[in-house]
């Protein structure tokens, strides 16, 4: 009794050839390759592929835009091949070296990194630092110990209780106070004050929200985009930065002052 035969494509080659109705495998005689005889007769329909959630980062080297999953700890340029690492680091020792990543860096309370520059996507700092600082993305102080160098980062984020006294341009793209801020905000981007945050210093930027029961005492142009380089340094002794009235709000939209008009002489009788 002669098996009942049919027609089969091996799935890498496509070359066709006879094989039994009721086989469960063969060789292909072209390509010599494997393959299941189910797999070609009866195709899987349907099948869903897995989408993994990604975030963008911009390598260090090139600037290429990249797009990587976000469990990765690190990636690799297809521009440049530079090497990106995308790990988190919390930092609760003293350490003096350099750090560059994507990922988060927290330096808790106890955490001492000094003599380093930290170019890193999100930073959190809330022990000591010293050196150069550049958060792509958050940059959040939460009243650190000690904090000496620059820094610069996507949006500066001062949380309530917190006190940040900055005399130096702030080199930032936005803020969000929650606490108090002493500083000359210049920016190209928002400035957010929540309810309980204060700020002291004039403030030169594209957009001012304030929450009810926030305080801004100083001069404010809103509707402009500064370069964050153009900011000017805020000293706790100006005038413009504590007037005697914490609650003053003085809005300069650049319009000249309205002249007095000269007193008539009277009419000599």
């Amino acid at each position: 009794m002669k098996l009942e035969k049919i027609k089969v494509a091996c799935p890498q080659c496509g070359h066709v050839q006879l094989e039994p109705r009721d086989g469960y495998s063969t060789v292909c005689k072209k390509c010599q390759k494997h393959f299941r005889l189910g797999e070609v007769l009866h195709p899987q329909t349907g099948h869903t592929e897995k989408h993994h959630d990604t975030q963008q980062v911009t390598c260090f080297q090139c600037d290429t835009l990249l797009e990587v999953a976000l469990g990765a700890e690190s990636t690799m340029c297809k521009r440049c091949s530079a090497h990106i690492d995308l790990r988190n680091y919390d930092i609760n020792q003293a350490v003096s070296k350099n750090f560059r990543t994507y990922g988060s860096f927290v330096v808790g309370e106890k955490g001492y990194v000094f003599n380093t520059e930290a170019e890193v996507g999100d930073a959190v700092i809330r022990g000591k630092f010293i050196g150069k600082l550049h958060a792509h993305r958050t940059l959040t102080l939460y009243a650190p110990q000690e904090f000496k160098g620059t820094f610069k980062a996507g949006m500066l984020i001062v949380p309530a209780g917190s006190k940040l006294h900055w005399t130096k341009p702030l080199e930032v793209q936005s803020v969000e106070i929650a606490g108090e801020l002493v500083a000359n905000v210049h920016i190209p981007g928002t400035v957010f004050l929540r309810s309980t945050g204060h700020l002291f210093g004039d403030v030169e930027a594209a957009n001012l929200i304030m929450e009810p029961g926030a305080v801004l005492v100083g001069n404010a142009k809103i509707g402009t985009a500064t370069s964050p380089a153009e900011s000017k340094p805020a000293t706790p002794d100006s005038p413009e930065v504590a007037p005697a009235n914490p609650l003053e709000l003085k809005l300069d939209a650049g319009a000249p002052a309205p002249r007095k008009k000269p007193a008539r002489a009277g009419k000599r009788l």
